[in-house]
């Protein structure tokens, strides 16, 4: 019992060791994403440079400059993030396991940017041109700038969240977790379940909620062709 105990031990110290350097990691990058909170919030209104923005109550904008703050410093920092994940990971896999799981870690970085990308070059747009335009002459939008910031980052995140599917099923696929035709003969659930992800992840809106389903649709049947392709 005491030869089984040990290795467990060593486990958890080694995992607290990584999340404390996480956590350390990320503070550092949210303080210093914070010194150029003014390059992000122009960032940020990029899209929607014609809107007019104001705060509701005194520490709304403080708050909302740390969000954007926390959401930079996660993303500047996840080469970082990753990186301790894998070493984390990596002694108790085999050789091969390692090429797939380091692969797969550095593919994920990529598909999370290119979603985040995504997201603010094409969805963010039409999101909010759609809202904008249910404007009247006498109702005129003024956004909060904590509820836009907050809009905002739930849309990227996800958009960089969903865009590892493919990494994901590649991994299960070569694992041998499932397979192509588990994917094919369980696809109309499948898909269900996709509607119900996107409503939990995007904004409590049916837009957002599908615009972010149609690309999670186009990245399912890419995952399906791959996992095709490595069975």
């Amino acid at each position: 019992m005491d030869d089984l105990k040990l290795p467990i031990i060593d486990h958890i110290a080694e995992l607290r060791k990584r999340l404390i350097i996480i956590v350390s990691i990320v503070i550092a990058g949210t303080i210093g994403s914070y010194i150029y909170i003014e390059t992000l919030i122009d960032l940020l209104l990029d899209p929607v440079r014609k809107l007019d923005f104001i705060y509701l109550t005194p520490p709304e904008l403080f708050l909302s400059y740390l969000k954007i703050s926390l959401v930079a410093g996660i993303i500047i920092t996840s080469p970082l993030i990753f990186w301790n994940i894998w070493v984390f990971l990596v002694p108790g896999l085999k050789e091969k396991e390692k090429r797939y799981l380091g692969l797969a870690l550095f593919m994920g970085f990529f598909l999370f940017l290119l979603g985040g990308f995504f997201a603010y070059r094409v969805i963010i747009p039409i999101t909010i041109d759609f809202f904008v335009k249910l404007s009247t002459p006498v109702i005129q939008p003024k956004f909060s700038f904590g509820n836009y910031t907050g809009f905002i980052s739930s849309i990227l995140l996800s958009f960089g969240i969903v865009f590892e599917l493919p990494i994901l099923v590649a991994l299960l696929t070569k694992f041998n977790l499932i397979s192509a035709s588990t994917l094919r003969k369980y696809r109309k659930y499948l898909i269900v379940v996709i509607f119900i992800v996107a409503s939990f992840l995007s904004p409590p809106d049916l837009i957002s909620q599908l615009l972010l389903a149609a690309p999670l649709l186009v990245l399912f049947e890419i995952s399906v062709l791959i996992a095709e392709w490595l069975d």
